[in-house]
């Protein structure tokens, strides 16, 4: 191995240096109370952060109450949640890391139960069980979800403009309250997906029908994010790279949509796919370690702009060839992470880039360097 592995190398993003190429990945614990971030989260992204990863998401927030998944997730739509999020960004801080936040907005996927509780929408069942009923949905068409799950209704120019607005009040937030980075959310299935997909929108004005009238929406709120976003901090956005196979939104759109997302001055792509519920043989089958990594290569080759490969990249070597190959400039974990949030500090070990353990708090590293001695490692 190199003595300077890329995977250790810092990265500068306009004026905002990473200390490392590892991400970790926003992810969506819905333990929020009204929005709230509460102990839970900063157990949970203090636990991350101490880990030793150059870059900390905070996971999607909402807009504005309409667009949660479920009860639990976190809320970037009032200012009564910047005491919650400073905290946050201040715990990322404390370890070295940057600070990043997603900023969401569900549409047609919104006023479910958690996955734990079942995932599907809300009933009248859950207000009975847990006081968490449904609410009333909006996406790009009246398109449900899935086959059980309500029509959204569809957004009307002015819903479409005081969302819009919402995004910019919640980018606002979140650099007040200390954040780095901000992502939008344009994958998974919600909102801005939901326009981008031709198998979610079949509107018939500027917001439908080509793919230029589909990217209209998400590109009018990147736009947005990088007004509000300072000049000297780079923005980002999470991207489904493909709906599927042979189905949907395709790499080629997403390409395109890059190229887009580059001119209106995002700064990288977060390359996901998925979230569109599809026939068995469309779906795309989250089998192969780095399954995703040929679309962070593509668009990142081909719109000529610094891609994260997330998804099942579990090998410290496998990630570093990632980025030696030139396929991504940034790699992401998740759920990794919650089985080994220390994962970071041990692949700069296992690299053989820290020789002194100084990627792990002091509080940690003094008694495991001298552990790893007395077992002769």
């Amino acid at each position: 191995m190199s003595d300077n592995p890329l995977l250790f190398t810092p990265l500068r993003l306009r004026n905002l240096e990473l200390k490392n190429r590892i991400v970790v990945s926003p992810m969506a614990t819905y333990s929020a109370r009204d929005g709230h971030a509460t102990d839970w989260h900063v157990q949970h992204i203090g636990k991350l952060a101490a880990g030793g990863a150059g870059l900390v998401f905070v996971e999607q927030s909402s807009v504005n109450t309409q667009g949660r998944i479920t009860h639990g997730c976190l809320g970037i739509w009032d200012d009564a949640h910047l005491d919650g999020l400073i905290r946050l960004a201040d715990i990322i801080h404390q370890f070295g890391a940057k600070a990043a936040i997603q900023i969401a907005h569900s549409g047609r996927k919104g006023s479910s139960q958690r996955p734990w509780e079942g995932g599907g929408p809300l009933t009248d069942a859950d207000l009975a069980a847990r006081g968490e009923g449904p609410w009333p949905i909006a996406a790009s068409s009246t398109v449900p979800f899935d086959n059980g799950w309500p029509a959204p209704h569809m957004m009307s120019h002015a819903d479409i403009d005081g969302v819009a607005e919402d995004f910019r009040a919640a980018f606002r937030r979140a650099r007040t309250a200390g954040f780095d980075i901000a992502e939008l959310h344009c994958a998974h299935g919600y909102l801005m997906h939901s326009f981008l997909s031709p198998l979610a929108n079949n509107r018939n004005d500027e917001f439908g029908g080509s793919r230029d009238n589909r990217m209209r929406l998400p590109l009018r709120v990147a736009a947005i994010m990088r007004e509000e976003w300072p000049d000297h901090l780079p923005v980002f956005a999470r991207i489904s790279s493909v709906d599927g196979i042979d189905i949907g939104w395709s790499i080629e759109d997403s390409v395109a949509f890059a190229r887009e997302m580059k001119r209106v001055g995002v700064d990288v792509i977060d390359c996901s796919s998925g979230g569109m519920k599809l026939p068995r043989g469309n779906s795309l089958v989250s089998r192969e370690p780095g399954f995703q990594v040929p679309f962070a290569e593509r668009i990142q080759r081909e719109a000529d702009i610094p891609t994260v490969a997330v998804g099942l990249i579990r090998e410290p070597d496998y990630a570093e060839a990632i980025l030696k190959d030139g396929k991504a400039t940034l790699i992401a974990l998740g759920r990794e992470l919650l089985w080994n949030p220390n994962w970071p500090a041990q692949a700069a070990l296992q690299l053989g880039c820290d020789p002194d353990w100084s990627g792990w708090p002091a509080q940690y590293g003094w008694w495991l360097k001298r552990r790893t001695a007395q077992q002769g490692r």
